[in-house]
């Protein structure tokens, strides 16, 4: 028989609404194979991260419906023991189901209680999918409490260490440029000036409190709709199944969840990862900004402000020789434009609740996926690839702050605004010094400052810190 005639073979199941034909050597039964049938769209899998957790629930679950009496010991070991397989990814291939499916995500948890089933009757015991696997569950609080739980793992593990790295990079970064004294530039015109370690420490600060944001919605996102089984209400489950299962659950993982103050809320509305959504488009906000600044900076390296050079990392050009281009930052920005897109998605997706179940729960946790893993990663290289290796072009930055006719500002309580704006003027138009020109133009000469006052208000470090 050759590979093609292996790859044709199925077996027939049957669930509630007939018989239907399965891969033979698939793991998964008649509702998966349903499921492939009537999603063939995208192509694109749910995460494994959200299949994992949902192994993990059953998991927890089984050991908890056994201690409640519900199920024979030897079948939950055996569910027990099959669920923490498919959570430790020994069969990702057996999860085909696409993102757009029902919107409950009813097919990926049919799929896990079908693997997991097929895998716990191996040793002669008979496990039903739905009366076993599935006890004290509905697809209605185990697919929303597995996104939950990704959302806070990945939160914590992933996003909130790439973050982290960022922000103690541009610290140290702005400590070891904090003399460096540069133009500033307000509407990308001509300030006054600034250091280079203000900047970055004002960088360091926005992703501070980006983690601060994440951390907060993370909290919220760790509350469990466990327990409410289809509508809120909890029918067919213990009423101790939900407290146990998530106490197994924070051990088991090392995260610290609880169960809803109210399931309808938690099952009829997902605001808790719209909002975690939410902070981490703030990040992305953030570091849209911190990456445009990075390569304006480090532009040039002729024809540019050439304030700083970036590390180079890879010819930036299939045609011009020696070209050399800022592309981590490039990349972050692309991230960040998926995650402010993504974002979109959750605010639509979560919107999309009507009375006790919110419909587009397989998209979201899609999207939360990607979201917090581009994050993370993105932005733990960003740091040690690019912000560890800024160096300072201190003399090109120097030369940038005394040619801004901004630095005429500290003359205002001198001459007053009107007067110093001339300066500024003439300044620009004969392209001399603006202290050339305050002497030409005789404010010293008539008394109104001493040339000591002069240099001490175009002193550009002093400028940069006026209460130093």
């Amino acid at each position: 028989m050759t590979t093609s005639d292996q790859d044709q073979r199925t077996r027939t199941e049957h669930d509630s609404m007939g018989e239907i034909e399965v891969p033979v050597d698939a793991l998964y039964g008649a509702q998966t194979a349903r499921a492939v049938l009537n999603f063939p769209i995208s192509g694109q899998r749910v995460p494994t991260e959200v299949v994992h957790a949902l192994a993990r629930v059953k998991q927890c679950a089984a050991t908890v419906n056994a201690d409640l009496g519900v199920l024979d010991a030897d079948l939950a070991s055996a569910i027990a023991d099959a669920a923490d397989e498919v959570a430790r990814g020994l069969h990702d291939e057996h999860f085909p189901v696409d993102v757009y499916q029902t919107g409950s995500g009813t097919s990926t948890n049919m799929n896990v209680n079908e693997v997991v089933a097929r895998l716990a009757s191996r040793g002669g015991l008979t496990v039903h999918p739905n009366d076993h696997v599935n006890a004290g569950q509905s697809s209605n609080d185990t697919f929303p409490t597995a996104l939950r739980i990704v959302a806070v793992d990945l939160a914590r593990t992933v996003l909130d260490p790439g973050l982290a790295a960022l922000e103690e990079a541009l610290l140290a970064k702005a400590e070891e440029l904090a003399d460096v004294v540069k133009a500033g530039r307000t509407h990308l015109m001509d300030a006054v000036p600034v250091t280079l370690g203000q900047e970055l420490a004002g960088y360091a600060r926005q992703v501070a409190l980006g983690r601060r944001r994440v951390a907060e919605a993370v909290a919220g996102a760790a509350e469990l709709p466990l327990g409410g089984t289809a509508a809120g209400t909890g029918i067919n489950a213990h009423p101790e199944f939900a407290p146990r299962v998530i106490a197994a659950l924070s051990e088991e993982l090392g995260l610290e969840l609880r169960e809803a103050e109210d399931h309808f809320e938690a099952q009829s509305a997902q605001d808790a990862l719209v909002a975690l959504s939410g902070a981490a488009r703030v990040v992305a906000v953030s570091l849209t900004k911190i990456c445009n600044d990075l390569r304006w900076m480090g532009s040039g390296p002729r024809a540019g402000l050439g304030e700083i050079r970036l590390p180079d990392l890879q010819p930036g050009s299939s045609i011009m020789p020696g070209k050399v281009n800022p592309v981590l930052p490039e990349a972050t920005l692309m991230v960040c434009a998926r995650v402010i897109g993504n974002d979109t998605t959750m605010t639509v997706a979560g919107a999309s609740g009507a009375f006790e179940l919110n419909v587009m729960l397989p998209v979201m946790g899609s999207c939360l996926v990607e979201t917090l893993t581009l994050l993370g990663r993105s932005t733990a290289h960003l740091a040690e690839a690019t912000v560890r290796g800024i160096e300072a072009d201190e003399a090109r930055c120097r030369e940038l702050a005394e040619s801004s006719s901004s630095i005429v500002t500290p003359l205002n309580r001198y001459i007053g605004y009107e007067a110093a704006a001339a300066v500024a003027k003439q300044s620009l138009a004969t392209r001399r010094t603006i202290r050339e020109v305050v002497l030409e133009r005789g404010h010293v000469e008539r008394g109104e400052l001493t040339e000591e006052q002069l240099d001490q208000a175009l002193d550009v470090l002093g400028m940069a810190r006026p209460h130093a």
